[in-house]
């Protein structure tokens, strides 16, 4: 059953669709500063780009900076779905993008900043039938990029994703409108679309794409939250309208897999074979298969965020909240037990935590595919976390301008650090080329001793002139001196690195070398 408000003259978002939605109700959804920071959080995960190591980077630092995001991604990455065939825990947010795809983890991460946002609502059932719904939608606009020839398809999962961006503001602040325009659609005299439109002034869809435009989202998923016309859809003449249609699809998909046990063999099934069959080249078998593959990926993600089956009786949507919706489990996703910190901030298992992030960094290289930024960025992330370090990033020669240059970092104000972080190619006398040239590891306990500071070059000092420890790891392929990694603690590090963990250190540091060499 389509929810398909009534076509209008244009397919696109245009300003008037914004000025029909009820001023009142944008300022209620998006007027709060909950809801401003999740705007601002959307926005800045959307922007994410795929198509170069720095995006990566950057989703790998915004999803760490998040202990629960990052858990949730990591039990996700240890689903059955989704676990690697040596049946090795993925300890690290590197190798999780490598595993699920830069795109699933984006759009993962996105879902996940609204189950958090909107899941404490008074009106909690009613929101979680309606994130299920979003959630479910993604699945299967991520499915239908898989498949696309367009350049960029994979945006269809986030346009997927807010299709009921609309129904779940509704659903967490006003609550009694969702209740009227449920009644409606119950009692078989509205569309969801003519519902909304009657009770609202505008329609779900209008308000979706009013508070995405208002969240400073890419005009071409808004755009593709604009309803279809009835009917039977033809191929798209571009990747916008196959966005479009993919986003209906995906939330009419959503809906009957909510509420059918068996939907493969329902009347709504055939009923979305014919209205969509043709124009995303889906036969009866493909979708039956893509329903099989959304339900597999559908459990594994709500099994990410313990999120506990629920009752989808109409008559429970009243029943105030749920003490178990978002739980985070007690396991540690990160590996290894639990045990506090020294006063440094190094773990206590940081052994287990060095261990398991080497097993991480072998199983990217030997699937064949990684890139060596990937590599490099998985050891950089397992030596930031494992060790406890406060700022980490690798330093690789720049010819062009003669100087080692951060190219990578984790970690406190690590963007003005990494920038600041530069230092140039020649026979100085300082720490970080003596340990070049001598291809020396270096684990400083106390920076501030008086022949350490005597060795740390000015540039240093000034950026950084609270590290009182720090390691040093030169990377040197074939006695050609590439660069190196840095990390480093406010704290000082009595309790030192002992062998075990030194081994580890130079394991991960091994697969970088392997993976620079020619």
């Amino acid at each position: 059953m389509s929810s398909a408000s009534p076509p209008s003259a244009s397919p696109s978002y245009a300003d008037g669709d914004t000025r029909r939605v009820r001023a009142s109700l944008i300022h209620k959804v998006c007027g709060d500063e909950d809801m401003f920071a999740l705007g601002a959080s959307v926005a800045r995960v959307v922007e994410m780009a795929s198509s170069d190591d720095e995006g990566t980077h950057d989703l790998a630092y915004y999803v760490l900076s998040d202990v629960a995001l990052t858990q949730r991604i990591l039990r996700l990455s240890n689903t059955p779905t989704y676990r690697t065939k040596s049946g090795t825990t993925v300890t690290t947010i590197s190798r999780a993008i490598s595993l699920l795809g830069f795109d699933n983890v984006r759009t993962t991460a996105l879902a996940m900043l609204l189950v958090d946002a909107l899941s404490n609502s008074a009106h909690a059932t009613s929101v979680r039938i309606e994130l299920e719904a979003a959630l479910c939608a993604s699945l299967v606009g991520r499915e239908m990029a898989r498949h696309s020839f367009y350049q960029g398809a994979e945006e269809a999962s986030i346009g997927a994703l807010f299709k009921n961006l609309g129904p779940l503001l509704v659903a967490s602040h006003e609550h009694d409108r969702y209740r009227e325009i449920n009644a409606l659609v119950k009692g078989g005299t509205h569309s969801v679309g003519q519902a909304s439109q009657m009770i609202l002034g505008a329609s779900y869809d209008a308000l979706s794409q009013a508070v995405m435009a208002e969240w400073k989202i890419p005009d071409v998923i808004v755009r593709s939250l604009s309803a279809l016309q009835a009917g039977a859809q033809k191929v798209a003449i571009n990747r916008g309208e196959w966005m479009r249609q993919v986003a209906s699809f995906a939330m009419e998909v959503s809906r009957l897999l909510g509420r059918s046990a068996s939907p493969a063999e329902s009347k709504e099934f055939q009923a979305l074979q014919l209205r969509y069959g043709v124009a995303l080249n889906l036969t009866a078998d493909q979708m039956k298969e893509l329903f099989e593959t959304v339900q597999t990926e559908m459990t594994a993600l709500l099994r990410s965020m313990n999120m506990e089956p629920q009752p989808r009786d109409e008559e429970t949507l009243d029943t105030g909240g749920l003490p178990n919706v978002l739980l985070l489990a007690t396991m540690d996703a990160g590996g290894g037990a639990a045990g506090g910190t020294h006063p440094s901030g190094k773990p206590h298992n940081a052994r287990e935590l060095l261990l398991a992030g080497v097993q991480d960094v072998t199983q990217l290289r030997a699937a064949g595919d990684a890139k060596v930024n990937d590599v490099i960025l998985a050891v950089l992330e397992t030596l930031y976390k494992s060790m406890g370090f406060r700022f980490a990033t690798v330093c690789l020669k720049d010819a062009r301008s003669g100087q080692y240059r951060a190219r990578l970092a984790f970690g406190e104000d690590h963007a003005r650090r990494q920038a600041g972080f530069a230092f140039p190619m020649g026979a100085a006398r300082d720490l970080f080329h003596l340990a070049m040239e001598n291809d020396a590891d270096l684990m400083i306990a106390d920076a501030t001793s008086p022949k350490i500071r005597d060795l740390l070059p000015a540039w240093h000092r000034a950026l950084l002139p609270d590290a009182k420890s720090f390691i040093v790891l030169p990377l040197v392929v074939s006695k050609v001196q590439v660069g190196l990694f840095y990390a480093d603690r406010a704290e000082l590090a009595p309790e030192g690195v002992p062998p075990d963990e030194t081994s580890l250190i130079k394991a991960l540091k091994g697969q970088v070398l392997l993976a620079l060499a020619p």
